[in-house]
């Protein structure tokens, strides 16, 4: 399947145009909200969200969508193969692709597959993600409350371009993102 996704993608690239202006331009296209506009479309007859790599933060005003090459997707990638194999839902990963702006400056687009869920209303629904977290050992940075879509019993972590990880079992994962997903329900009243 994933190969039906890279010749898909090529013939994306190749018309010259970037994964996320292509996504923006299908008929089918529905903007998600986030930090940059992601779109909900269909490649290669699955569906898809395509979301461009953008900067939060401070410093977000001055670097916008600019990397140090190679930028956070290859890294994404990683984080999402070690994340699903140890029990931790998150979207798979079906392609990514950078443009070089100039010598050791990227673009990325990345492509997951799009889960049918709903935002979180409660950060208890969150548990069972918070305890597989802590057991792979990652630790969400940005785990905020519109990180975590909800299908069905599953809870599914977002943006994880961030995630980085300590040694599994180590207390201080469990509290980082537990903290930092409760700031985020205090701060939407929830």
């Amino acid at each position: 399947m994933l190969e039906a996704f890279a010749a898909a993608v090529d013939a994306v690239l190749a018309s010259g145009e970037t994964l996320h202006g292509w996504a923006a331009r299908t008929p089918n296209a529905r903007p998600l909200r986030g930090r940059d506009v992601a779109y909900a479309t269909v490649l290669d007859g699955a569906p898809v969200v395509v979301r461009h790599s953008r900067h939060g933060g401070l410093l977000a005003p001055i670097t916008q969508d600019l990397f140090l090459a190679p930028t956070r997707a290859p890294h994404e990638l990683d984080v999402a193969i070690r994340l699903r194999a140890a029990g931790v839902a998150t979207p798979e990963i079906v392609a990514y692709a950078t443009y070089t702006v100039m010598p050791g400056i990227e673009r990325a687009d990345v492509v997951t597959r799009e889960v049918a869920g709903r935002e979180l209303t409660r950060p208890e629904e969150a548990e069972p993600l918070i305890q597989a977290m802590s057991r792979a050992g990652a630790v969400h940075p940005d785990l905020n409350m519109r990180n975590v879509l909800v299908d069905r019993d599953t809870a599914y972590v977002l943006d994880i371009d961030t995630v980085y990880f300590l040694r599994a079992g180590d207390h201080r994962i469990d509290q980082r993102n537990r903290a930092r997903l409760m700031r985020s329900a205090r701060r939407l009243g929830r």
